[in-house]
């Protein structure tokens, strides 16, 4: 590593200009393995968790690297890391910090978080989509209002939009040239967060979305023990990993039976010609949901892959209230038996 280079415990790389404080932890990871040749137990020993974490996050973003939005958002942050803008005066940072709109600089773009949270509360309108092509500078969001009538809502900056995908607050519903985009489970969750009045709501900041699985695991007794032990959240984090790496996210949500028969049989809706990282990911959900079997993987499924909450799971199976958070421990210990026995695999890279 070069005397410019340093990482800090938080895995933000600064060479130069640190990358901005938005992009994503996987993100940093990624583009500290690629764009500076860091290797994944180096960033394992820095980020204080297992090179196979940092491995599946590299895994991750390079398959993620199919959608033009997430490859665009990587170059230019890739851009940034090789070469270093050169530095501001005092009237240039005045004047980026108060824009509400993109501002260029040396490829790495800003806005406030206002201006995410503004795009996903117009993808929240019935039929609204976000809408991009190759060669066009700008994305805009068009809602379908019946009868062919279709409401121009808002055209906005490309990056913007870039930096939607790579946050994964966006997800492909059609491709092509021209692309169009829903808000993912994670943008939804993101929004409700920020539109939450409660005083006492924790606020979304930089992408970071309370999950389910996060919830829980700051759950505690009356002895001062945690609900869920780190190797159970670990566990969690990994299958919806996969889960994203597989695009399994990208579908309707459905019941784990009809899941587990789609992969089985390479029967899901939409093109099944998936690149080989995508398919091992596909490989790696179906053996953990078979192992888990019926009742466990049901609840594992919804509350670490589809977000939803445990109460909500526990409605729409019909089961009694407070016996859902005891069914997901339960399955998140044999998850994380199941992982065990798998071990570190492929750590070949880097």
């Amino acid at each position: 590593m070069s005397a410019q280079t340093r990482v800090d415990p938080g895995c933000t790389l600064v060479v130069g200009a640190s990358l901005p404080d938005w992009v994503p932890k996987g993100a940093r990871l990624y583009l500290s393995h690629t764009a500076e040749g860091l290797s994944l137990r180096a960033l394992a020993r820095n980020s204080g968790c297992h090179a196979s974490t940092v491995l599946r996050q590299v895994r991750r973003f390079e398959n993620r690297r199919d959608d033009p939005l997430v490859d665009d958002a990587l170059n230019r942050l890739d851009q940034v890391l090789r070469e270093p803008p050169p530095p501001q005066n005092k009237t240039e940072r005045s004047d980026m910090a108060q824009s509400t709109c993109l501002v260029h600089d040396a490829t790495a773009p800003t806005w406030s978080s206002g201006d995410l949270v503004s795009v996903l509360r117009d993808l929240d309108m019935p039929g609204a989509q976000l809408v991009v092509a190759p060669d066009m500078p700008k994305a805009m969001v068009l809602r379908d209002m019946g009868q062919g009538r279709t409401e121009r809502v808002r055209v906005f900056d490309r990056t913007l939009a870039e930096m939607l995908a790579l946050k994964a607050w966006i997800t492909c519903c059609r491709e092509g040239r021209v692309r169009s985009y829903v808000a993912s489970p994670e943008g939804l969750a993101a929004l409700r967060a920020q539109d939450d009045d409660s005083p006492t709501a924790r606020r979304v900041r930089y992408g970071t979305v309370e999950t389910p699985i996060a919830v829980l695991a700051r759950r505690r007794d009356k002895s001062g023990t945690a609900f869920l032990v780190p190797e159970l959240v670990h566990a969690a984090d990994r299958l919806r990993e996969d889960f994203v790496m597989a695009q399994l996210d990208r579908l309707e949500p459905m019941p784990v039976d009809r899941l587990t028969r789609a992969l089985q049989k390479r029967a899901l809706p939409g093109p099944n010609i998936a690149p080989p990282g995508t398919r091992a990911a596909r490989g790696r959900v179906l053996g953990a949901l078979q192992d888990l079997g019926p009742g466990l993987s049901d609840m594992v499924l919804r509350v670490c892959c589809h977000l939803e909450g445990v109460e909500s799971a526990e409605q729409a199976m019909g089961w009694c209230a407070r016996s859902g958070k005891i069914v997901l421990r339960i399955g998140l210990q044999r998850l994380k038996l199941h992982y065990d026995r798998l071990g570190a695999d492929d750590m070949l890279m880097g």
